[in-house]
């Protein structure tokens, strides 16, 4: 199976989980400046020309992270990185996906670009704040986002709380949200994840 990834970007999150679940994965860098990738235009494999994309046994593509991490976690059921189908865990834990995905993600977005206005900065940061306040409460609960069980939710949790740093936003006050990425960090298939993108010596 190959994943298209950018270095950071968003695709961590799916290459996380598919190191949890020992699925084997090849690794496709992506340019997104340039939109090329060693096979060529990146936007022959995915049309919206974003990371990331995997590529299944049949040659047939797959975009959007939250959708990807769902279907790796589903094909190795025993690894409990989703709850079962039809349980409302499920839905559980998809509701965070959403929110992850809405809240927190896109919210990032005005930070990442050079030409965003300084008082669209602050207000993206002044939601992020929020965000980060209503996360930071519910990890004084357990270790994880769904309690004791690690899930694609932290996975992609994680590859946000990368970004912070990257954009001189200072998140330090939220003790919880920072034990929480020390301690999604230490984990043995994070730590090749992070090692493989370059992440991580």
């Amino acid at each position: 199976m190959k994943l298209y990834y950018s270095t950071g970007a968003c695709s961590l999150s799916p290459h996380i989980v598919m190191r949890e679940a020992g699925i084997p994965v090849e690794l496709v860098p992506v340019n997104l400046g340039t939109g090329h990738y060693r096979g060529g235009e990146y936007k022959d494999v995915n049309p919206k020309g974003y990371v990331p994309a995997i590529e299944l046994a049949d040659g047939s593509i797959l975009t959007e992270g939250v959708v990807i991490a769902q279907y790796l976690a589903d094909q190795k059921p025993e690894k409990k990185l989703i709850p079962a189908a039809g349980t409302i865990e499920r839905y559980r834990c998809m509701e965070w996906q959403v929110f992850l995905s809405t809240e927190l993600h896109k919210a990032f977005s005005p930070l990442f670009s050079p030409d965003t206005p300084e008082a669209t900065r602050e207000t993206a940061k002044k939601n992020l704040h929020k965000r980060f306040t209503y996360l930071n409460e519910k990890l004084a609960k357990g270790p994880y986002l769904m309690g004791e069980t690690f899930t694609v939710a932290d996975a992609y949790l994680f590859t946000i709380l990368n970004w912070p740093a990257k954009v001189n936003f200072d998140i330090s006050a939220y003790a919880n949200l920072g034990a929480f990425h020390e301690r999604v960090k230490a984990r043995p298939a994070v730590q090749e994840a992070l090692k493989a993108e370059g992440l991580l010596k």
